[in-house]
């Protein structure tokens, strides 16, 4: 049985689905938009309508973007030679704020998960494969989470890329084990990134 009027009920159920927010949290968010003014709630809704809208991956690297490219991508100052591999688009943002890295991204979109049935072929490993092999690229940074799933899709990618003769560096192990890049400091992340080794 509803414990609230059928519409305030969706959409504290709504709420609820997303990461990190449990029923109470996703009631307070519900109260506050039942009482703020109507064009807060409007503007809410008109930006994530426009999220899913306008929000595509980048055909080249995978990041989110609204054209084609991403501006990253797009971006003809950026070392086009040098390419860093990230879990997901978060971590590609996380090591954007620490203004050390000039060079362009790809996105797998996940990690090596055995347990979970993720593999290789539900990553971008192929398309990150294919933009190794056709050359320009001087060196991949592989920084994948320093965690198990994170550890394997690293060796993994060793593997499948060390036939190419580029060089391979892993970020430093200024992250904590266990831990994920979106949520380290700028600092750390740097010197993750200036202290990179050979794979």
């Amino acid at each position: 049985m509803a414990r609230y009027a059928s519409a305030l009920e969706e959409l504290i159920e709504a709420f609820s689905k997303l990461p990190g927010v449990g029923r109470k949290t996703a009631s307070r968010f519900a109260f506050y938009l039942l009482e703020a003014p109507e064009d807060e709630g409007k503007r809410l809704a008109e930006a994530i309508l426009k999220l899913k809208e306008r929000l595509r991956l980048c055909r080249r690297c995978f990041n989110l973007a609204e054209a084609d490219l991403c501006p990253i991508c797009s971006d003809p100052q950026r070392d086009h030679e040098l390419l860093c591999v990230v879990e997901a688009p978060h971590d590609l943002v996380a090591i954007e704020a620490t203004g050390a890295y000039k060079g362009l991204y790809h996105v797998l979109h996940g990690a090596l998960s055995p347990l979970e049935g993720v593999g290789p072929k539900d990553l971008r490993v192929r398309e990150l494969i294919e933009r190794v092999s056709t050359g320009g690229v001087r060196e991949v940074i592989i920084a994948t989470n320093p965690n198990v799933e994170g550890e394997a899709t690293a060796l993994y990618l060793q593997k499948v890329l060390k036939p190419f003769g580029v060089r391979l560096t892993r970020i430093a192990q200024g992250i904590p084990a266990g831990g994920h890049i979106e949520y380290a400091d700028s600092k750390t992340l740097r010197r993750s990134l200036e202290g990179r080794r050979e794979f």
